[in-house]
């Protein structure tokens, strides 16, 4: 069995990586960071993602989506975290473009052709959520499970500024009454939005590792110590090595998952757990040694480093920690 990505998957993924590297490098990052009042993402390169197809991926094709899968998904939200691109792309992307289109609801067009902007919440993580246009907020579990959607100016009054100053967060009401714009959808399957938003963020994590890596092992080959580049002591090798590793054994257990929620496997649950932790550990591991490996400077805020770097630790915490998807896991092991 060939458990190879597709050759169009990988072309796919390199337009993106290109698209990405010519209009999310560092600096359009920092100008998220240092616009307090902005919308948080840039809405012009959000519409030419539109226009690869990127945010209908998994909205129906009847819908103006490409119908098709996580497993085609992932890698490209990997790449949005190789560049740290601002918004809620996973939200918007992987949990509520779906969403939408099993409650078959109008505002689906506007999101596949990146007219809005939506974010998503659920269950234990629902309160706060990332700002956007349109949020969706779900509640509850199996039956019982209800998904509202409020309009961005029900989040006017509970704004805060995250750790990523590139991915704002706001609270609603919980009462869909409260709102006058609020509007409930039926139909949508709350436990697989939330699957599909945390195994986002893991794809985002391994993106942010290896950007971080990638980052650090230039830098090392430039900085000089001793007559020698700083990358030549094997301290440093011997850090970056560790973390490598560690990012090449998440690398599968993301892609795992990705396929579990594309075929609706029986053990997506315990799949997208396990993934989660993987990535996050991995990204955080990454994280440490590429802070220690740039030395003081790693700890300016001039750096772009921080930029990367606190987007993890956002994400870590971003739909279910790692001690939550590890008790999942051990739910599902060993009951």
């Amino acid at each position: 069995m060939d458990f190879a990505f597709t050759d169009d998957q990988l072309l796919f993924r390199d337009a993106l990586r290109s698209l990405l590297a010519d209009r999310c490098t560092a600096a359009h990052v920092r100008a998220a960071w240092a616009d307090p009042d902005g919308p948080g993402f840039d809405r012009e390169l959000w519409k030419a993602l539109a226009d690869m197809g990127i945010l209908g991926i998994l909205a129906p094709a009847d819908s103006g989506g490409l119908g098709l899968s996580m497993v085609d998904l992932v890698l490209l939200l990997e790449e949005t975290g190789r560049a740290a691109l601002p918004g809620p792309i996973v939200e918007h992307a992987a949990v509520a473009v779906p969403a939408l289109g099993e409650a078959g609801h109008k505002a689906l067009a506007d999101a596949v052709n990146g007219l809005v902007v939506v974010s998503a919440a659920v269950g234990s993580v629902a309160g706060w959520a990332t700002e956007a246009d349109l949020l969706m907020l779900a509640d509850g579990e199996g039956g019982d499970a209800s998904v509202t959607m409020y309009a961005n100016g029900d989040l006017e009054a509970g704004r805060r500024q995250s750790v990523d100053h590139s991915r704002r967060s706001a609270t609603v009401p919980r009462d869909a009454g409260a709102s006058p714009t609020s509007v409930r959808l039926h139909g949508v399957d709350v436990a697989a939005m939330f699957d599909r938003g945390a195994l986002g963020v893991a794809a985002q994590m391994l993106g942010l590792a290896d950007g971080m890596l990638s980052m650090t092992v230039d830098y090392v080959k430039e900085r000089r110590q001793f007559g020698v580049p700083v990358g030549s002591f094997q301290a440093v090798k011997h850090h970056l090595a560790n973390a490598l590793v560690k990012l090449e054994h998440a690398r599968p257990a993301v892609y795992r998952a990705a396929w579990s929620i594309a075929h609706d496997h029986p053990q997506r649950a315990r799949d997208v757990s396990f993934a989660k932790v993987w990535a996050g550990t991995a990204a955080g591991m990454a994280a440490r040694a590429s802070l220690q490996c740039h030395g003081a400077i790693g700890y300016t805020f001039e750096h772009d480093l921080h930029l990367w770097m606190k987007r993890v630790w956002a994400l870590r915490a971003a739909w279910g920690d790692e001690a939550w998807h590890r008790a999942r896991v051990a739910e599902a092991v060993i009951g």
